[in-house]
C-alpha cells in the first residue's frame, strides 16, 4: 500500500499565523508518517470547463488522497469534493461552524443547552430597518443587557453587549445587511468560558479562559488562559456538538450555567491550537493527524 499523502490548505492572504498552523500539522504529520503538502488557498484555481469540475496550479503531482482544510474558502473545499478528496473537516461542516446562526440553528433540534437565540431577519442595505415592532418582541424576549453577534466572526471582535432597546436599534442600523443573532446574555459566565478541543471521539485538550476587563473570554481580548481537566458533562457535551455538526475535530466554547451546568457558545471548525498547546501542553495536531490516518485507513481498507 501506498503511503498516505495529503495537502494541507491555509488561506495565503492571511499571514504568518495561519501559516504557522500548517506547518505544526505538517510537523505532526511526519510523525504519523504521513506525506503532507502545505498549500496556500490562492495558489489553486477552482475552474468549471467543458461542463467539467477542473482544478489549476497543482498539475505536477496528482490529488491528493485526504485535504487538511484549515480555511473558509467553501468553493474550493466543494470544488476538492467534487473531485473526490476528503477534506477534514468538510466543507458543509466548516460552513455551518463559520456562520453562528446556521450552528443554532443545526442544532436546535438537537436537546443541546445554549443560550436563547433570535435569529436576526434579511435586511437589504438599500431598505434599511422599516419596522420595528421585530425588535421590541426581541427586546421583550430576551431582556437586557442582551448579546448580539454577527453570523461571521472570529476572537470575539464581532460580539457585542447592549444595554437598552435604543442601542440594540442603534446597532441593528449599524450592521445594515450584515447577518447576526440575538442572544440572551448568560450573567453567570460574564468574563469567562471553556474551550474543549474536540477529535473524534474524545476531548483531548482543555483550557478555561478568563478576562478581568470584559465580558468575552476571548484571548484577543485580553483574556488569561488556565489549563482545565473537563467534567464528564462537559466533556459529553463537547463532543455531542461536534459530532452533531459531523465535525471530525473542533474546538467547543462552553459557557457556566447559574448553576455551573455547561451550555453551548460557539463550535469552531478551525480552532487555532498554538494557546491551547502554550497552556496545556497539549499538541492537539498530534491527535487530528492521528485521526485523520486512522480515517482514511478505514477509508482504502
Amino acid at each position: 500500500m501506498t503511503s498516505l499523502s495529503g495537502w494541507i490548505i491555509y488561506n495565503g492572504n492571511l499571514g504568518d499565523k495561519f501559516l504557522t498552523h500548517a506547518e505544526i500539522f505538517h510537523e505532526s504529520a511526519k510523525k504519523h508518517g504521513i506525506h503532507t503538502k502545505i498549500v496556500p488557498n490562492n495558489s489553486l484555481f477552482s475552474m468549471v470547463s467543458g461542463g467539467t469540475t477542473q482544478l489549476l496550479g497543482m498539475e505536477d503531482e496528482r490529488l491528493p488522497d485526504f485535504v487538511l482544510f484549515w480555511d473558509k474558502d467553501l468553493y474550493l473545499a466543494r470544488h476538492l469534493e467534487k473531485l473526490g478528496v476528503r477534506l477534514f473537516n468538510p466543507a458543509q461542516v466548516i460552513e455551518t461552524c463559520d456562520n453562528k446562526g446556521l450552528t443554532y440553528q443545526w442544532l436546535s433540534d438537537c436537546g443541546i443547552a445554549m443560550p436563547k437565540t433570535v435569529l436576526s431577519p434579511r435586511i437589504f442595505d438599500w431598505t434599511g430597518v422599516k419596522e420595528q415592532a421585530y425588535y421590541s418582541y426581541v427586546a421583550e424576549e430576551l431582556g437586557f443587557p442582551m448579546v448580539m453577534k454577527e453570523s461571521y466572526g472570529s476572537f470575539g471582535s464581532q460580539v457585542y453587549l447592549i444595554q437598552n432597546e435604543e442601542e440594540m436599534l442603534g446597532k441593528v442600523k449599524e450592521l445594515g445587511s450584515i447577518p447576526f443573532v440575538f442572544q440572551e446574555f448568560v450573567r453567570s459566565s460574564k468574563g469567562t468560558d471553556l474551550r474543549l478541543q474536540v477529535v473524534g471521539d474524545e476531548v483531548v485538550g482543555a483550557m478555561r479562559r478568563v478576562s478581568d476587563t470584559d465580558f468575552r473570554a476571548n484571548m484577543g481580548k485580553g483574556a488569561h488562559a488556565f489549563p482545565h481537566s473537563p467534567t464528564t458533562e462537559q466533556k459529553e457535551l463537547a463532543v455531542r456538538c461536534a459530532k452533531e455538526l459531523g465535525a471530525d475535530f473542533a474546538g467547543v466554547d462552553l459557557l457556566f450555567g447559574p448553576e455551573g451546568e455547561p451550555i453551548l457558545c460557539e463550535v469552531n471548525s478551525n480552532a487555532h491550537i498554538i494557546n491551547l498547546r502554550t497552556y496545556t501542553g497539549v499538541n492537539a495536531a498530534d491527535y487530528m493527524l492521528l485521526h485523520i490516518k486512522r480515517t482514511m485507513a478505514g477509508v482504502r481498507v
